[in-house]
């Protein structure tokens, strides 16, 4: 699945360039204790915020995380959506065990019974 680099920035804001940098500038990883920080944001694609098992997580090169359900497509408008890391956390307990995911890595499984798969990811280069 292609994942675009998210467009939470803002009207103006060119996503691309590499000094937009984090929307959390101030939660650095590794996190103390190997647990996710109180309150850290996530862009959360919608069917996962609503009970969906998220089955793609990945922690981007700018240390910002983003949670898929692997089927549908995360990029069309009002698809996903940014929201505290606690509420996806609270669905799906077992998503805590990803808190030591590396940026620029990805995390997949294919149902929640099934081990998580990690490989380094980055964003495809747009054209």
């Amino acid at each position: 699945m292609t994942v675009r680099r998210p467009a939470f920035c803002g009207p103006g804001v060119d996503v691309q360039d590499p000094r937009v940098g984090s929307m959390q500038p101030d939660v650095t990883w590794p996190y103390p204790d190997g647990i996710f920080p109180q309150r850290l944001l996530a862009i959360v694609q919608r069917t996962v915020a609503d009970g969906s098992l998220a089955l793609m997580v990945i922690h981007d090169d700018e240390e910002d995380w983003l949670l898929s359900d692997g089927l549908h497509n995360p990029n069309t408008d009002g698809a996903s959506i940014v929201c505290h890391l606690d509420h996806v956390l609270g669905l799906d307990p077992s998503l805590a065990t990803l808190a030591s995911l590396p940026p620029g890595h990805v995390a997949e499984r294919s149902h929640q019974d099934e081990p998580w798969s990690i490989r380094s990811w980055t964003y495809e280069p747009t054209s």
